[in-house]
């Protein structure tokens, strides 16, 4: 039988992370500016919720307010670090040379292996959300690497879409890991095959309603699934959006 946990929105840890005080050195900015993050998993003092997934050890829903709001220049190593925009524009620089900014759709994979610096940085009035997750590599102190995609939404309706794995034209990872999203606007049946049983999938709502393994998600909802062929991602009426993350367990 599979296995399966579902957490609400209002479960999920919360912290409000000022540009002021203890925290100036982390977050800069203006001395208005914060970082709220709802975040799914347990990680060390970086956020609460559940243990990590697999693979998968940070599941970050995020917002930078006012313009200069930044998590400063900061190091990482044997963490892949992925970034998908949401709303405003982020701009994102590493110490690959990478200095862009990034909208709504999208994504970046920076997988910071033997050692890399980032800066995520909101220049605008309006708030830049986005959705962090930090993987664990197959393999440590790989080369640092980063690359980026955009989702386009009205292509990708009413389909799952690959957007990180070993998918065609998704970017590649150095993991035996995939994330994929789903938009659907109306009621409709999905289905996904993870690579194995031993892989899980975790899906987060990022907007509208699905029906999964018996449960009923709504927005900010979660859920993981392991140990399953197949799983069947029924979505409600009006707008649904998903982020699909399947890492082995």
């Amino acid at each position: 039988m599979p296995n399966s946990f579902v957490l609400r929105a209002d479960e999920r840890g919360y912290n409000k992370i000022l540009s002021t005080g203890a925290t100036a050195t982390y977050v800069g900015g203006h001395p208005d500016a914060f970082i709220t993050r709802f975040s799914s998993f347990n990680f060390g003092d970086y956020q609460d919720g559940r243990a990590g997934f697999g693979r998968v050890r940070v599941f970050g829903d995020e917002a930078f307010h006012h313009p200069g709001c930044n998590y400063n220049m900061h190091p990482h190593h044997n963490f892949i670090i992925c970034a998908f925009v949401l709303e405003g524009r982020l701009t994102h620089i590493n110490t690959l040379g990478g200095m862009e900014d990034l909208v709504s759709g999208d994504y970046y994979a920076f997988s910071a292996g033997s050692g890399g610096l980032h800066e995520e940085l909101n220049r605008y009035a309006e708030p830049m959300r986005a959705i962090y997750v930090w993987m664990l590599p197959d393999q440590l102190y790989l080369p640092p690497s980063y690359a980026r995609g955009h989702f386009d939404a009205a292509a990708g309706m009413n389909r799952i879409t690959p957007l990180l794995g070993d998918a065609a034209g998704a970017i590649k990872l150095s993991q035996d890991a995939r994330v994929s999203r789903l938009v659907a606007d109306g009621p409709g049946g999905f289905r996904y095959r993870p690579r194995s049983a031993g892989h899980g999938v975790y899906a987060f709502v990022i907007d509208g309603t699905l029906h999964c393994d018996g449960a009923t998600l709504k927005r900010r909802d979660s859920s993981g699934v392991w140990g399953a062929e197949e799983i069947v991602y029924e979505t409600g009426r009006g707008d649904t959006d998903i982020l699909l993350v399947e890492t082995i367990i």
